[in-house]
């Protein structure tokens, strides 16, 4: 059978000239009823890998038979991805206010907590979903109306989140600098980690900095948990929301963009998304960490670097991380020097850039890490 895709566009912004500036969403609706999936990419402009995954994406579920509905946003911040120097895209932070693209998310915990005391014992689930997707999209519409307004980032944050607060499972595609493939997992949604064909699992708590995978599994985690300690009632409302980081930013690559897209198929099949689909997660080794121990290396000196360890490769306690070159120093034994691991360790990205500055994330890993297969 063939999927129709039906594409619209979403006003996210308008230039300095006055014109508009334009995201594309494909829907692709199955006859058969199942959930709702949004999968956005590229919030961050230089993160474009997930743009191909999409592709990939789009050209498989048209000849896949759909139950529910999948919304695709590719390249959802445009404003980001054309903000160049040289040949270097600058699309992490809004030019004008500094905000981060990523971190404009609505989230009134609150307002949740105001919302769990109408749910009754006798209330269905279906019936507690109903009412509480209304109440947060009451809650953005009238975010997005502040009369004083919002800055920019903030504006597309909440533009996007409204397409994305109906639907069951969310998946915002990122990327790291220098990366290995990894995703950030909500606690509750462990289970799901064997779901996907990624590596590295992040583990988060119930805490929100402004992130659409926050934005989206804090409300209703948080439902829940007072629901249940209201009530004594344990209710799942089965939403899920996961980052998932796809490598290194500033490239795509078709080929692994294929294979993601066949990782995101396999959980979403296990998630009731299609009729008669036999595409499974792969048997492979998973390594998770608890978000705490997920530490960033820092630097204390300023150099040029050598990036030794290699994303997703582990290393021991004592082996060198990185050669620094000291400038100034060229002429005795202080010209070059190793810095080794504190601990053991799995380095998941670092800097990408040769140039550092004191004070630089040089790597960020996994520590205290443990096997989820």
């Amino acid at each position: 059978m063939t999927t129709e895709v039906v594409k619209s566009h979403l006003v996210v912004a308008q230039n300095a000239s006055g014109r508009n500036m334009n995201v594309p969403i494909y829907r692709m609706k199955g006859a058969r009823p199942g959930p709702t999936v949004y999968i956005q990419s590229s919030i961050h402009g230089a993160e474009v890998q997930g743009n191909v995954v999409i592709y990939h994406l789009i050209q498989r579920l048209k000849n896949m038979d759909i139950c529910g509905e999948i919304i695709l946003v590719p390249n959802c911040n445009p404003i980001g991805t054309n903000i160049k120097a040289g040949e270097y895209t600058l699309g992490r932070f809004d030019p004008v206010n500094g905000t981060n693209w990523n971190r404009g998310y609505f989230y009134d915990k609150g307002s949740v907590e105001t919302f769990a005391n109408t749910v009754t014992p006798e209330e269905s689930i279906a019936g507690i979903k109903q009412r509480f997707r209304q109440h947060l999209t009451n809650a953005i519409n009238e975010k997005l109306a502040e009369p004083w307004g919002l800055g920019l980032a903030q504006q597309l944050n909440l533009k996007l989140q409204q397409l994305a607060v109906n639907a069951d499972y969310v998946l915002d595609l990122h990327n790291g600098p220098v990366s290995t493939r990894h995703i950030y997992i909500p606690e509750y949604a462990k289970d799901s980690a064997a779901l996907f064909n990624i590596p590295h699992c992040i583990f988060i708590p119930n805490i929100f900095a402004g992130a659409l995978d926050e934005a989206t599994f804090c409300p209703w985690w948080t439902l829940r948990e007072h629901v249940k300690s209201r009530l004594d009632r344990d209710v799942s409302f089965d939403v899920e929301a996961f980052t998932l980081e796809m490598g290194s930013q500033e490239v795509i690559n078709f080929s692994e963009g294929a294979i993601d897209a066949a990782s995101i198929i396999s959980y979403l099949n296990a998630k009731s998304a299609f009729y008669q689909c036999d595409v499974k997660p792969e048997s492979m080794q998973r390594i998770g960490v608890n978000l705490r121990d997920y530490k960033t290396l820092f630097t204390d000196w300023g150099g040029m670097v050598e990036y030794l360890a290699k994303p997703g490769h582990a290393i021991t306690k004592g082996q060198p991380l990185a050669q620094i070159l000291n400038i100034d120093d060229l002429d005795n034994n202080n010209g070059s020097k190793l810095l080794n691991a504190p601990c053991d360790l799995i380095p998941i990205l670092h800097f990408p850039s040769a140039s550092v500055l004191s004070g630089t994330q040089l790597y960020k890993v996994f520590t205290n890490y443990y096997s989820i297969t």
